[in-house]
Parts: C-alpha cells; structure tokens; sequence
C-alpha cells in the first residue's frame, strides 16, 4: 500500500515554461535548499481562500505583509497561547501556509497570564478601541489618498528657487513609494489588532458550547452570532438603496442603457445621481475578488458592475419581490436557539459563564467581518489606483509597455527602477529601463503564464494526525476529513455525494451553475445553485438571485459561511472537489444543515 502523504514541495513537478519562477519573488519566500530539512518536516496547505491564482510579483506583497503581520501579534503581541504564527512559502506563484505551534506544556502556560492580560484589555475596552480603529484605518487611508505619481519634469519649477527648497521632484517620486510601501505594512498591522482576538473570543464560546453540549452541531454555535450589522454588507445595502430610489423616482428605464456611461448620461442632473455620488465613496471601493489580486475589477472603478446588480433589484422591486437581508428571521432563529441551549444548563454560575461569553462574542464578531472592507476592499483599492499612477509614470517614460505591467515588478525593484528613471533624467541621458524592463516583464508574463495551467496540489508535506488548531479549522477549513479527501483523490470513481461543513442552514434542489472567476458571475440565473471554489463579499448581490451555494474550500468562519449564513441562503463549504465534480446544469441537492451535496442526475 502507498505511503498515505502529500509530496514534498521539492519533489513536485512544475509546469513546462515556468523555469525562474522563483526569481519573481524576495529571496526568502520560495521553497530553498537553505531550509530543505526544516519545509519537508511539516504540513503545508495552499491557501485558495485568499490567494488562489499565481502571485505577480507585487501582489505577492499583500501575502508577506498579511502573513507576518497575523504572525507578530500571535507571537509578540498577545502571545496566543498554544500558537506561534503561520509560516508562509510560494511553489510556482501558489501561496502555501502552516501553522507554528507551541508544543512545550510548560511555554504554552507560561503564556496564558500573559494572554490574558493582554487580551483582556481589548476585550474590557473593545467598543473604545474598535472606535478608534475605524479612525485610524481612515486616517491612513487619506495619507494613502494624498501620494500622487507624475512624471519628472523636463525641469523644476521656479519655486523650488526661490524658496530655497534645496531638493527636487526625482528625490519626492521615490520617498512617495517607500510612503506608500510604508503604509501598505501599518495597513496590515492594524488589520490584525483586532482579527486575531475576534476569533479568539468566539472560539473561547465555540468550546465552551462544545463542553457543555457535547453533541451541539457546529451550526447552532455559529446560529447564535448571527443577525449582526456588519459594515462589510453596507455595499450592498446601498445598491439596494440606489435601486428603491430609482424606482420612486420613477428612472428605472435608464438602466436599460447599453453602458455605464449612457445610463449615467440619462440620469444627469437626477436626484438619484446624486445618491449615486454620495453612496460610491468609499462603499463601492469593493473588489469582485478578494482584494488581493491588482486583475480583479473594483467597482468604482468599473461602474457596469454594480449598476448590472442594481438593474437586477429594481426588477425584483417591480416584481414585488423583498430584497432585504432576513434580519427578523435570523435574528427570531437566533434567539429560539439560545433559548434552548441556555435551559439546558444546570447551575446559575454556567448560565452566567455562557450569557457573558456569548455577549463577548456577539461584541466582537462585527470586526471579523468589517475589517475585510476597511483593508481588503477600500485600502487595497486606493492602493491599487496609487500603484497605477506610478505604472502610468513608468509607462510615459518607457519602462513599461501598459500601465499594470508595474504588477510584474517585486516591490523592491521599483526602488530600483525609480533610481535608474531618476538617475537617467538627473544626468541628462537615457535609463537602462527602457530596453530592461519590456524584455523582462514579457518573461515574466511567460513564466506565470505557465504556472496558471498547473493544478496546485492542494497540501504538501507530511499530514498532521490530526488538526486540531482551531483557526486553521474554522477559517481555511482545514481537517482530519478534509485532509483524508485530498489523499484519497484519487480513489474510486468520484461520484455520489460531496460533504463539507453545514455552513447555512436549508435545503434546496436546481441546476448547478460553475463559476471559476468573478466575470462568470453575470452567468448565474434566477433558481441556480452556485458552485465557486470560494465567493467573495461583493458576490452577495446575487444571492437573492441563487438558491444555494457550494465552494470547494473554507471552514464554518470563513466569508463564504458567514455572508450565507446572514443572508438566509443554504451553504455547504469546503466540499474540495465541487467545482470538478459537478458540471453546469447538473442538478443538485445543497443541504446546508447536514453539510451534504447531492448529485441527482
């Protein structure tokens, strides 16, 4: 019989074309020799939640600045007690993690006092402090907002004379960008003061549920939290919002435009134009993906987005459909399933112990969602639109064949692209750039190219005998079972049903509908059942369209299971072979309370 493991990251064959791949990323993040006895000796997992596709080598700086800043407040920070942080590698442009745990008893309660301290702090002062955070966040967010990129001047201007400034606009251009590297990171450290502690506390609920009802289904943990108003929906809220007043206003036939722009052209001047300009900053800084990757469409940036799904509401409206969110049914399903579990206890101390960690985690449970659009969303995008103006610099200079080629330059090199710009304009002759840059570029584009046509094996390395780290489980989806499907890919015929976790109570029956990327999304038709490898927060639009949905990965907490749950929609995630097994048209039975999928033709 076969050895039951994944292989190693040194023993998996590459796709033809993609030779140098690891020249497109810092030095320390592909798999090395320097550390080969260390990366085989544990488990990795590739992260399709967050980075499903090849990095382009500045993406890839959202993936080292996410990752370690996650790690530091494990470690340094709070000092998570049975955890360290999550080591991170890229094989031929794919993201692959592993959690670093804290395996000496003794170390692990030397850290607990600390934890608690720590922790506690935030926890007794979390309102005051999350208060402050949202400031904070858009703080930085309008110094980001402030950066702008022009091109050098064919000379400076008379003031920079006459008052004596003593520098000029190549030094400006290149403090500019180690700014906006500069702000990128604190964006990153501020996204995880407050995650980390988030899931902790609902964890520290989840266990106690787990111990006091031992044969409590991990839905009805997850029911208990559900109903919240969340900053992460605002987008959608305002779409249905603009849909309502276009249908008061009796406007809706503009969206019968062939574009963005006729349909803005009809309603010049309108009210709801005006709604239209107040709602879109800074709600519809909202990416069809994740907010990772510089390819995915923002909608303010691309206007035909959330018009198509406002089009969609005011059809519903007319058609005296309800489009809101079922806040009272949850909200009622909530409180009916508190009810039960809290007279089940037996003492007045337990139902002390429960209310008081429910409430805490009722309090916190927004931010595990509402950073997703401070960060991911509205700062990634300004960031995004910041990195294009300079791609736009490095274009009319020549480095550059089309502005987002600047994404297919590590974040470091553009310091050194800018020297040799500013270098070249300084002395009066012509930069290396120009001849460098296009070659190089075309390269890399070859090489990533390569890497897209190669499946990422879903983990590598040793399995653990078990998965016990809780995060890895609730967020990624990560288990025993989980891993054991992947091993046995492989076997059998690959028909029958699918499991994965009871994400969103309900069941429905339709026609599956594949969608592999956000620009498949206008495919879905009223009935369907989605099937994704994930859904982004800005897909939730279409869930009063959907009847169901399926994704390949994630666990109960991720935002595929959480956006389902608060839109009464039935879910089952980390099915792993969903979008493979299951063909368009098929029909489905999606049953979100047992966490089954069953294939019915």
């Amino acid at each position: 019989m076969a050895e039951r493991r994944f292989p190693s990251p040194f023993e998996v064959e590459g796709p033809g074309g993609s030779e140098g791949w690891e020249e497109l990323y810092t030095y320390s993040l592909p798999f090395s020799e320097d550390r080969r006895s260390y990366e085989e000796s544990v488990f990795w997992f590739q992260d399709g939640i967050h980075w499903p596709d090849p990095l382009t080598p500045w993406d890839a700086t959202w993936y080292e600045y996410a990752i370690a800043s996650l790690s530091q407040y494990n470690t340094r920070h709070y000092l998570i007690p049975p955890a360290l942080g999550i080591d991170y590698r890229v094989l031929y442009g794919y993201a692959y993690l592993t959690p670093v745990p804290v395996t000496d008893p003794a170390e692990i309660e030397a850290r607990v006092p600390q934890f608690m301290e720590r922790a506690g702090f935030y926890f007794m002062n979390w309102n005051d402090l999350y208060d402050r955070w949202v400031a904070k966040i858009k703080d930085l967010i309008a110094e980001m907002e402030a950066i702008t990129f022009e091109p050098l001047p064919e000379k400076e201007e008379m003031e920079v004379i006459t008052e004596g400034r003593g520098m000029g606009s190549g030094l400006k251009i290149q403090e500019d960008y180690r700014r906006l590297l500069n702000l990128a990171l604190k964006l990153w450290q501020y996204h995880f003061e407050f995650l980390n502690l988030g899931y902790a506390a609902y964890l520290d609920f989840f266990g106690f549920c787990k111990e006091a009802f031992p044969n409590i289904p991990d839905l009805a943990i997850a029911k208990m939290v559900a109903g919240v108003e969340v900053d992460l929906f605002r987008p959608d809220e305002e779409l249905k919002k603009l849909a309502e007043k276009a249908v008061e206003l009796g406007v809706e036939d503009a969206f019968d435009a062939p574009s963005a722009g006729d349909v803005f052209a009809r309603l010049e001047g309108t009210p709801w134009m005006d709604a239209w300009n107040e709602a879109k900053y800074p709600w519809f800084n909202f990416s069809t993906g994740g907010g990772f990757y510089h390819q995915d469409k923002i909608w303010i940036d691309h206007p035909e987005i959330p018009l198509g799904y406002i089009k969609n509401y005011v059809a519903k409206i007319k058609a005296g459909e309800d489009i809101h969110r079922p806040l009272e049914e949850l909200r009622a399903e909530r409180d009916r399933v508190v009810a039960e579990y809290e007279a089940l206890l037996a003492t007045d101390e337990d139902r002390e112990a429960f209310r008081q960690k429910l409430g805490l985690a009722r309090t916190v449970f927004p931010y595990v969602e509402n950073h997703n659009f401070y960060v991911e969303h509205w700062s990634h995008s300004v960031v995004f639109r910041k990195m294009r103006e300079l791609g736009n610099v490095f274009v009319k200079e020549g480095f550059l064949e089309s502005t987002d080629d600047v994404f297919y330059i590590k974040r470091d090199e553009i310091n050194e692209a800018l020297w040799d710009m500013y270098s070249a304009w300084a002395v009066g002759t012509s930069p290396r750039g120009t001849e460098y840059w296009p070659r190089e570029i075309a390269r890399r584009k070859r090489i990533l190219d390569a890497c897209k046509q190669w499946n990422a094996p879903p983990a590598l390395g040793e399995p653990p005998e078990v998965v016990t780290e809780p995060f890895t489980i609730m967020l990624w989806g990560i288990t025993s079972d989980s891993i054991n499907m992947w091993l046995g890919a492989g076997d059998g015929d690959g028909g029958g049903d699918l499991n994965g976790f009871a994400a969103s109570p309900g069941v429905a029956e339709g026609p599956a509908r594949v969608i592999l990327s956000p620009d498949q999304i206008g495919d879905l038709q009223p009935g369907e059942i989605l099937v994704a490898p994930i859904t982004a927060p800005s897909w939730a639009p279409v869930f009063g369209k959907i009847s169901a949905a399926v994704t390949d990965i994630g666990g109960m907490m991720s935002h595929a299971a959480i956006v389902c749950r608060e839109y009464g929609l039935p879910a089952v995630t980390g099915t792993a072979f969903a979008t493979t097994t299951i063909e368009n048209g098929t029909r489905i039975r999606v049953d979100g309370s047992t966490g089954t999928v069953t294939i019915l033709d």
